[in-house]
Order: structure tokens, then sequence, then C-alpha cells
């Protein structure tokens, strides 16, 4: 069994396949979702994906894994402690990314982005903003699942554990939107 199916089976098993009608963070709209969330309800199986995810930065030096909150703040932990670094996660402070709770990124050390999914990848690269401009090398972006195509290019080598293919639509051109069907704002925040 590959590694894409492995985590397609773990993903089945732990229900982070939602369906339904959603807006993506992207603004985009989508009849499925992956709720990457429930994956962490089970530590062995968020564990597995993790080293897998690890392994594959396994030849870089790494100082630290950040990810954005709130869905890689435990991601970033659990890859952190697969490749033996520091951890920490970028928040929002006044609508922009931002190391709060004294979390520091010290000129020249090496990062390694996490983000459980990548559609369109704007978070992480605002992540990867942030830590630029504080003087941090952004060493490579990982995710759990690539909703992207192959598309997301972060400017550094992008890995993820699993790739799903997933159609969204722009907002005004949504068939779920033209049926009236009911929307949901996955994630942490409130639906609209």
């Amino acid at each position: 069994m590959s590694a894409d199916e492995r985590a397609m089976e773990i993903f089945r098993e732990t229900e982070v396949l939602q369906v339904g009608h959603f807006k993506l963070s992207s603004g985009r709209h989508s009849d499925k979702y992956m709720q990457c969330a429930n994956v962490f309800k089970y530590p062995w199986h968020a564990g597995e994906l993790c080293a897998a995810l690890a392994d594959k930065f396994r030849g870089e030096t790494i100082d630290i894994v950040i990810g954005p909150a709130v869905g890689a703040v435990q991601m970033a932990y659990e890859v952190s402690r697969h490749l033996n670094c520091r951890n920490m996660f970028a928040e929002r402070e006044d609508g922009r990314m931002a190391l709060r709770r004294s979390f520091r990124v010290m000129p020249g050390e090496r990062v390694l982005l996490v983000e459980d999914t990548v559609t369109t990848g704007g978070s992480v690269k605002e992540v990867a903003e942030l830590v630029r401009s504080l003087g941090g090398v952004v060493v490579g972006v990982g995710a759990l699942v690539d909703r992207s195509g192959g598309k997301a290019d972060f400017g550094c080598p992008f890995y993820s554990v699993a790739s799903v293919d997933i159609e969204s639509w722009d907002a005004d051109s949504c068939p779920l939107c033209a049926r009236g069907e009911p929307i949901i704002k996955p994630g942490s925040k409130p639906n609209p």
C-alpha cells in the first residue's frame, strides 16, 4: 500500500472527509471538505501521518516547525517531535499572521512550515512572509493534504502526505449555491 493510499485509509477511518456545501478559507465553494482536525482525535493516526511528513524533510537541517493556528497547532508539535526540534504556531493579530506568546524566529534559523490542508496556500504564504521578515529561512512546506492539484508554489520544497482532487468553484459559479443549498464554513470560525 502506498503512503497516499494509507493516508486516505486513515482519513476515511477518522471521518476526515466531509460531504455537504462548504465555503473554504480561500473563499471558494466545494461539495467536500477535508476536516483534518478529526485525525488529531486519534494520536496514533496523527503520529503516523506526521512521521510520514517529517520523513520527507529528514535530510534538511530544521530548527523550528511552525504552523498557522488553529488547524496546524497540533500538527506543528507532532512533526517537530519527529524531527527533534522546536515548534510554535502563528496566529492572527489585527488581521495578520503574527508570532505571539514569546515565540521568536532568530535571523538565520531554518523553519519548516506545516499546514493540515493546502488549497491555495494563502495561510502558509502569510506565515512564510512573516518568517522571512524576521530573518528566518523557510526550508520547506509540508501538508497532510494537498488539494492544490500540484499548483501550490511556496518558493521552496513542498511535500504532502496525500494529494486529494476535490472540485471547488468560485462563489458566483457554485452549482450548490444555484440550487439554494445551505453553506457551511468549516473550521474554528462561526458559520456565516
